[in-house]
């Protein structure tokens, strides 16, 4: 077994690895003195905190969760047959690679209607063979598509085109070893965030990134599950918090879109999370069809508890 650490295996829009570093000074103090003992992140998506944060920390017991039934069945895969998908991959990658930009061009949109129309097929209960071809597809997928993305039309199919990549890592055989093996300690659900409820302890430490609410009109960064999450759902949401805070006495942090980028009187989540710590770090945006609108913005780091860095409450 290799002693390479777990990254995301899968790029993923508004994933977190470039803010780790400036997430270190917004953990809770409870994490690092060894009083927390459980880890849940129910939005996973690509999971850059999950994977730094458990192979940083002890604990007893690691739960992650989605909505999104096809990256949850990718999560189980590598969990259970990384070597049959690593072989997958493989051929994958050596078939990709032989080819000149329109064969490419061709086999990607192949792939992506076969995956497309195998949606309805399978069965995401119970583990079969199909899990890996699927998770292969998935994976090659998000490789070889248009700036790396994942996402979902309303009618739930992956709709991103194809991107021109001379030599894209389609295999990373010893970061899925890693995975696999921070993954055989972690119960992996298909499920809303609610469900979660009843693993919480005061001794849990919760993430929460969800779609987050867009900053604009063109903004789109509800739907790449399929699925809307509206300002209802981000109230939901904060209620949500509210009672785990209340009844389960757990510390959470939240990432979400800061309004004030482009509204300075948009107040929305200032007056949602009154009751709670607000914060702001730097994230660079390059998810935009305007070129002028790509660049440093602010992201909100919404805590109960109050971190290093000056919190307002």
């Amino acid at each position: 077994m290799t002693n390479i650490k777990a990254k995301p295996f899968l790029k993923w829009a508004g994933g977190k690895s470039q803010l780790l570093q400036q997430f270190e000074n917004f953990y809770p103090k409870e994490l690092k003195s060894k009083k927390i003992n459980r880890y849940i992140e129910p939005f996973i998506g690509g999971g850059a905190v999950f994977f730094e944060v458990v192979q940083r920390f002890k604990f007893e017991h690691l739960y992650i969760s989605d909505i999104n039934k096809d990256l949850i069945l990718a999560y189980k895969t590598i969990k259970r047959a990384s070597n049959d998908l690593i072989y997958c991959l493989e051929e994958y990658q050596a078939n990709y690679y032989e080819k000149d930009l329109a064969k490419r061009k061709e086999f990607f949109y192949e792939i992506r209607n076969e995956y497309n129309l195998e949606k309805d097929l399978i069965n995401y209960k119970n583990y079969s063979k199909n899990w890996v071809e699927r998770t292969a597809k998935l994976i090659f997928l998000n490789r070889t598509c248009f700036n790396g993305l994942f996402r979902l039309n309303s009618s739930g199919q992956f709709n991103v085109p194809f991107g021109d990549y001379k030599k894209p890592r389609i295999l990373d055989e010893e970061n899925l070893k890693a995975i696999s093996n921070v993954l055989q300690r972690t119960e992996i659900k298909n499920a809303d965030y609610q469900k979660c409820f009843d693993k919480i302890t005061q001794k849990t430490f919760l993430y929460f990134d969800p779609p987050y609410r867009p900053i604009s009109k063109t903004s789109s960064f509800t739907t790449y599950n399929g699925s809307n999450f509206a300002d209802d759902e981000q109230i939901k949401l904060a209620e949500f918090l509210k009672k785990l805070t209340t009844e389960k006495h757990a510390k959470f942090m939240l990432s979400n879109s800061d309004p004030k980028n482009e509204n300075l009187e948009d107040n929305f989540f200032d007056d949602l999370y009154k009751d709670f710590f607000i914060n702001r770090v730097s994230a660079t945006r390059i998810i935009n069809s305007k070129a002028e609108k790509r660049g440093q913005i602010n992201e909100l780091l919404l805590t109960n508890y109050r971190t290093k860095q000056l919190s307002k409450k």
